[in-house]
């Protein structure tokens, strides 16, 4: 009877374990995107164009460009080409954690902390 109740509770275990979500990172290398965050109770939208190597960002109406280094298929690095404080001059590292057909699910925080947020990217057409 034990042995029952252990194989019963291991088998949704090990086929839980083995989903892999779908990540396609290469088609989200480049494009044009948009992502909706909460700051202070207030829904806030950043459109951003991404190319290979480089990052526009259009926050409030404002632009920043940032560099983009890819450390793998699915993360990378953005640094503010001309930081304006101290704060933006640090990187921000950025991996996607799963794609669909129109958006990709990612994490992001600076570079060096533990403290890591999620968000939703839509493609922007």
């Amino acid at each position: 009877m034990k042995y029952r109740i252990i194989i019963c509770c291991l088998i949704p275990i090990l086929l839980a374990s083995c989903y892999q979500p779908e990540r396609d990172c290469q088609a989200f290398k480049e494009g044009k995107f948009t992502f909706t965050t909460t700051v202070n109770g207030e829904e806030k939208t950043t459109t951003f164009v991404r190319s290979e190597n480089r990052e526009i960002d259009v926050f409030e109406g404002k632009a920043d460009t940032s560099s983009v280094r890819w450390v793998n298929d699915c993360e990378y690095i953005l640094k503010k080409i001309n930081p304006k404080n101290n704060a933006e001059e640090k990187s921000v590292h950025i991996k996607i954690l799963s794609t669909t057909a129109e958006s990709y699910l990612f994490e992001y925080g600076l570079v060096g902390e533990t403290k890591k947020s999620r968000g939703t990217a839509f493609i922007n057409k």
